[in-house]
């Protein structure tokens, strides 16, 4: 009996690092771009052993995108001002720590100027002291990200800056006369066609 507790042990590590040793990239698609509109998407992977190395293994990114991993190397940040209207494929390889590696391929459409027009609408906060409203946008995957410069004053906002074939969600916050911002609302999501 004593003989056999060590190899059962042995199969036992052996298994567990052959399934923990995959790694998988588990975004499908990305959002499309607008030529000088600020772009912003990320590339999720897990699985396997950390750190990560990610590679461009074909195509390109579109003109004026970027790629920077993140500091756990989980994520492939891809970012910039788009300069170039064009439609981009490439395809991405990550690779773990133990060799195992997964690849995606992904196609952004970046557009001259923007098709569509977003326009929000949304009930004014009972709150007092309001100062005004910030309105956030993301795609999936992606960090929110503030539309609006300044406050706005009224329960409108237009997003021109969208692209075609891409869903949105989007979400508002209020602001008082002392700065203090309260949490996004409930997003919305749009499919701009």
């Amino acid at each position: 009996m004593k003989s056999s507790l060590p190899l059962l042990l042995l199969v036992a590590l052996v298994s567990s690092y052959a399934v923990a040793a995959s790694v998988t990239l588990n975004t499908t698609s990305l959002p499309n771009g607008t030529v000088k509109t600020a772009y912003s998407a990320v590339i999720n992977a897990s699985g396997g052993c950390t750190p990560y190395q990610w590679a461009i293994v074909s195509g390109n990114l579109p003109a004026g995108i970027a790629r920077k991993t993140s500091s756990n190397t989980t994520v492939l940040d891809l970012s910039g001002i788009p300069t170039t209207a064009a439609s981009y494929s490439f395809t991405v390889q990550v690779t773990g720590c133990g060799g195992r590696t997964s690849r995606a391929s992904y196609k952004i459409v970046i557009q001259s100027t923007a098709n569509h027009v977003v326009d929000l609408d949304w009930k004014a906060s009972t709150s007092k002291n309001v100062a005004g409203y910030n309105v956030y946008r993301t795609t999936a995957g992606s960090t929110w990200k503030k539309l609006n410069v300044s406050l706005i004053a009224s329960t409108l906002y237009s997003d021109s800056t969208v692209a075609n074939n891409t869903t949105y969600l989007y979400s508002a916050t209020t602001v008082d006369i002392y700065g203090h911002e309260s949490t996004k609302s409930a997003a919305v999501q749009i499919a701009v066609p």
